[in-house]
């Protein structure tokens, strides 16, 4: 697994930079309601989808939490308002936000249990009627039905933990109801053999693919082998869910 505080300094650059953000956050702001007044953007790493949140709807109240100091620092240059926290235990009272925001995090968190914290911190932290938008099966948007999905195959975890039945079983456990959905473009995610080969290596898809022993080598190996090494696939496709606290009912 990465380590995210060394990750921050490159973070932006890797991850498709500002038009990724940028899409992010115009389709998470298409799932807020008009009439809310706050928004935690919880695992919001260095706040660059975030403060493109925050300028998109200036009535917003927006603030963030990481579990990575490096993460929050950056992030805190940007909007501010950042807190270091763990999102399976945040520091906000019950019913304090209108919004809660979690995009690119649920997949990560690999721990029996992890995710269903998180789901149920956003429902706690929420008022009756508030918002989580969140993103789901993120690993299963970068495939494109090319040569490198066919490479990690062999490989891939048989349960992703942000996987749709699983964020919504969650979600309604917790007093969430679904009640809409959007998608975006990962700008700039378009794979290589040769960047997905230097990913394997460095463990970057640890939340998807199960590389026990010597697996990373052979997977870098054959990644290696494909034709047009810097040849971009396909960007991926990213979907978000929205889920609304049901009145009355605390998170669990």
């Amino acid at each position: 697994m990465l380590d995210y505080n060394d990750e921050a300094a490159i973070y932006d650059s890797t991850r498709g930079g500002v038009p990724r953000a940028e899409a992010a956050a115009t389709a998470v702001l298409g799932l807020i309601p008009p009439g809310a007044r706050s928004l935690l953007d919880i695992g919001c790493g260095t706040g660059l989808v975030t403060e493109r949140i925050a300028a998109g709807r200036p009535a917003l109240r927006v603030s963030g939490t990481d579990a990575a100091l490096g993460m929050a620092r950056v992030a805190k240059q940007r909007i501010g308002g950042v807190a270091l926290a763990d999102a399976r235990r945040l520091p906000v009272r019950d019913g304090a936000v209108d919004a809660v925001t979690a995009v690119w995090l649920l997949h990560l968190l690999r721990g029996d249990g992890d995710v269903r914290a998180v789901v149920a911190q956003a429902a706690r932290v929420l008022r009756p009627g508030g918002v989580f938008v969140t993103t789901v099966d993120k690993d299963a948007a970068h495939d494109v039905a090319g040569d490198i999905d066919a490479a990690f195959a062999p490989y891939l975890a048989a349960t992703p933990s942000d996987a749709t039945d699983r964020v919504t079983g969650y979600g309604a456990e917790c007093g969430l109801d679904l009640v809409g959905s959007a998608g975006f473009r990962g700008h700039g995610q378009g794979r290589t053999p040769m960047s997905a080969a230097r990913a394997v290596r460095r463990g970057y898809y640890a939340s998807r693919l199960e590389l026990p022993g010597a697996a990373a080598d052979r997977l870098a190996e054959a990644l290696a082998a494909l034709p047009g090494q810097e040849r971009r696939r396909a960007e991926p496709e990213y979907r978000l869910l929205a889920f609304r606290r049901r009145p009355g009912r605390a998170g669990a």
